[in-house]
């Protein structure tokens, strides 16, 4: 076993010395995979030294490496070596964590870990959570917990209103629980992606008078398209007023309330229903961690309960234990989950605040200081400028029609990627694709961000020849 766990160990340690000077993507493609690592199911064992040989060779390299310090694509997840050393505890320990009988200690340690989320949300001391895979279980979890809460389950009539940014996730969720296509209502945004409080207001109105049941409202705290947040407070004014659920998709963005910028960006964010959170996206930590937080801890217990008609006679004695203890398995879709909560814990605990707010900050200054390089390069268009360390651009060339600027872009992006040095890719803002960056590993240099610039001007010239 030690020799073993110091193999495994050198790989890791090797990957957090070196990756800066790895590539940044590599993809295979499915013929490649299949002669490289296609076996027929093994009926006697091979050493396992000759396997890791094989996962450090050919598997590991050829991937994105969203941990990567020139990794801009999509959203980041750099990670802490702390928090990877929790999900090896977390994996050799092998802990239940989805009632108290099996895990209590673990299970106040996410208690905890749940009540500092919310507090740095703003959720009132009633309020709670569970951690889950990511957003798109948190998202999902939130419009069924939204839907029990407001419309006492399933209902025909009743429309979900989200922006044209909303991340795919919802409305997979919302296809998955049971609502049609038309009860999702798709709202415009402003000039700055942002969902139009008018135009909400047009679309419950319109609901309403043709007998439809308005319930629920999603709105983003930081899109991944353009970092673009939600007017929060003003929508919580509609939400209030119409008696609608306010669930905020702050899964990139909501993390950053920690800082100064963040949380004046994310004005309104407390006075959200519900709230989801990536802890592996913003708060540096490897995959899978998502969190959902609700204002009111009841509404995750109305949704997810197992009732007494339907419960596993095996859990008769989980369901004795005494009423204030948490079974997180009556929080949210999974009987059998780990301890999801120990990487988060661990890293808070020996970081502090103070270090996760750097970090945090780190991504901000570098998101501004590649719209301040290229304003000055003169080359390019901004899109949208830097907010929530994110932004978009596009070559700009007056002398050429948009569709050729499209195509410029396109290619600029597999000239990128092929080139290994950073991974820069693309969106579609209003029709058109956009370059994007989002820059926020901690460990990203100014250098760096100066140097990619320098080279997707050098690929975008040579895309116009």
């Amino acid at each position: 076993m030690h020799a073993l766990g110091s193999r495994a160990l050198d790989l890791v340690i090797r990957h957090f010395e070196c990756n800066r000077d790895d590539p940044v993507a590599q993809t295979l493609t499915r013929e490649q995979t299949e002669a490289m690592l296609r076996t027929p199911l093994p009926e006697h064992g091979t050493p396992v030294n000759d396997l890791l040989d094989i996962l450090a060779r050919d598997v590991f390299p050829n991937s994105f490496k969203a941990d990567h310090p020139r990794f801009y694509s999509f959203v980041p997840s750099p990670t802490n070596f702390v928090s990877v050393v929790g999900d090896f505890l977390t994996s050799g320990h092998n802990v239940f964590a989805g009632h108290w009988l099996a895990s209590s200690a673990a299970s106040q340690i996410e208690l905890n870990v749940l009540d500092w989320l919310k507090e740095l949300c703003g959720l009132p001391a009633e309020g709670g959570g569970i951690l889950v895979s990511g957003g798109s279980m948190a998202n999902l979890s939130a419009i069924a917990a939204a839907r029990e809460a407001r419309l006492g389950g399933p209902n025909e009539h009743a429309v979900v209103y989200c922006s044209d940014q909303t991340h795919s996730s919802m409305a997979k969720g919302l296809r998955i629980i049971g609502f049609r296509p038309e009860q999702r209502r798709t709202v415009a945004t402003d000039e700055g992606f942002r969902l139009s409080i008018p135009a909400l207001e047009a679309a419950i109105a319109t609901d309403r008078a043709a007998g439809r049941l308005p319930f629920c409202v999603v709105a983003n705290g930081g899109t991944t398209n353009t970092g673009a947040v939600d007017p929060l407070d003003a929508l919580a004014d509609v939400c209030e007023r119409e008696g609608l659920w306010l669930h905020v998709d702050g899964a990139y963005g909501a993390a950053a309330v920690l800082t100064e910028r963040g949380r004046t960006a994310l004005t309104g964010l407390g006075r959200a229903d519900s709230i989801t959170l990536d802890p592996h996206k913003w708060l540096f930590q490897p995959y899978e961690l998502g969190c959902l937080l609700v204002r009111d801890a009841n509404v995750l217990y109305s949704a997810f309960r197992v009732d007494d008609d339907d419960h596993a006679d095996y859990l008769a004695d989980v369901r004795r234990h005494v009423a204030k203890d948490v079974n997180f398995f009556e929080r949210g879709v999974q009987l059998t989950r780990s301890f999801k909560a120990l990487k988060l814990w661990l890293s808070m605990r020996t970081f502090g605040l103070a270090e996760f707010r750097r970090a945090i900050d780190v991504g901000f200054d570098m998101a501004d200081l590649a719209e301040r390089t290229l304003r000055a390069d003169g080359r390019w268009a901004i899109v949208t400028p830097s907010q929530m360390g994110v932004l978009t651009f596009r070559w700009h060339d007056p002398s050429r029609p948009d569709a050729e600027v499209d195509r410029i872009t396109q290619q600029t992006v597999e000239l990128m990627r092929a080139d290994g040095y950073a991974l820069v890719m693309s969106t579609t803002l209003r029709g058109r694709p956009a370059l994007r960056m989002c820059p926020i590993n901690p460990a990203t240099t100014a250098a760096e961000i100066t140097e990619t610039i320098a080279r997707l001007a050098r690929f975008s010239l040579e895309a116009a020849r």
